[in-house]
């Protein structure tokens, strides 16, 4: 490939376009959107790389191959920027990707999402670009991430003992769900608790709930570690699940609505410049609460945490359970304006944490 055969480059496409259209079937179903940049659009850049590296003193003769033992790190095995045969391998091409995304991108921060086990690979490529002069004040971090495990506490695999493809887990989850509020709902109605609903409807939900709790119970745990993957846990509507997010998104949606039916709608209290009076201490909880929103996302920023994200908007749903059973909202059918308004903002903040973790909203479950 490297030598440009062209019949190795002809099955090279054809084998990326199978790929690419298996890689889109999980993006859309994430809500993932990116721009592809193959490790081979590097590899014109990868000669001049290396001539500067060499300029700057860096690179060793290693019985034929050009190697970097960066200054600085404790590792011994170096980094191989061209083999023994004039060849490059991944050491090479990241050396060019660094320099690439630095110097001609000019990002300003660059992050590697990989497996933890590529650690010591990082920290190697990370201090050869200092060396070289390619970091200057940017930031460069590499986000490692663990295992998705079994019950069993093994690598994740089917009964079979094959690795289980993300896009049949992501499906399961949608159609446990689906079975689930099938079940849930033709209950209510046959109660006379719920209008007959859509099959549309029931899909809809069911995709965005089961899609929202794979992603979920990724995101809440710590990236470093393994977890246990469940799907009993992960679309349980109690603890701290996206179900149980997106049924308190939905509870808020429904206070409002009820509200709104009786003449108030929150909309029009801040179209007429009404505020927020904090008189019970429920109502100072709630707020304070609401207000460590932005010191959370920037501190999940920052450190690449999300699941400090996630603790906090399901810590933000308990609060508001508090606030909700102490305070009523509608007292023997008259509005209170502040505490609608309050509702208003927790349903504003748990819709923008859960957009930004990427697990969706409902405003109706039933």
């Amino acid at each position: 490939l490297q030598g440009g055969d062209g019949a190795s480059r002809h099955a090279w496409r054809q084998i990326c376009e199978v790929s690419r259209v298996e890689f889109e079937r999980v993006y859309s179903r994430l809500g993932v959107t990116l721009d592809e940049v193959g490790e081979s659009f590097y590899n014109e850049y990868i000669p001049a790389v290396i001539a500067h590296l060499e300029e700057v003193g860096l690179v060793e003769d290693s019985d034929g191959a050009k190697v970097i033992f960066p200054p600085g790190t404790k590792h011994t095995q170096p980094l191989i920027v061209q083999k023994g045969d004039g060849g490059f391998g991944y050491d090479s091409t990241d050396m060019a990707a660094i320099w690439y995304r630095l110097l001609e991108l000019q990002a300003d921060w660059v992050i590697y999402v990989t497996d933890a086990g590529q650690a010591p690979h990082f920290e190697l490529v990370f201090a050869a670009a200092h060396a070289a002069g390619f970091v200057g004040d940017k930031r460069l971090d590499h986000c490692p991430f663990g295992l998705v495990c079994g019950t069993d506490g093994k690598k994740f695999k089917t009964r079979s003992g094959d690795v289980t493809r993300l896009v049949d887990l992501l499906d399961e989850a949608v159609d446990r769900m689906e079975n689930t509020l099938r079940e849930r709902w033709d209950d209510e109605v046959a109660k006379g608790k719920m209008e007959p609903y859509t099959e549309e409807h029931l899909r809809e939900t069911a995709r965005v709930m089961g899609y929202g709790a794979v992603k979920y119970a990724d995101l809440k745990s710590n990236r470093i570690n393994n977890y246990i993957f469940s799907y009993d846990r992960m679309l349980d509507d109690k603890g701290n699940t996206a179900i149980y997010l997106l049924y308190a998104g939905a509870r808020l949606a429904s206070i409002q609505r009820n509200a709104a039916a009786k003449g108030s709608s929150a909309e029009d209290l801040l179209a007429n410049g009404a505020g927020i009076t904090l008189d019970h201490e429920k109502e100072i909880e709630l707020a304070l609460a609401l207000a460590r929103f932005g010191e959370t996302i920037e501190y999940s920023l920052q450190t690449l945490e999300p699941n400090k994200l996630c603790e906090y908007v399901y810590d933000l749903c308990g609060v508001f359970t508090e606030f909700y059973q102490a305070c009523k909202v509608i007292d023997y059918g008259v509005v209170r304006p502040s505490r609608l308004l309050l509702v208003r903002a927790t349903q504003h903040v748990i819709k923008k944490a859960n957009e930004l973790l990427g697990i969706g909203y409902v405003d109706k479950v039933q």
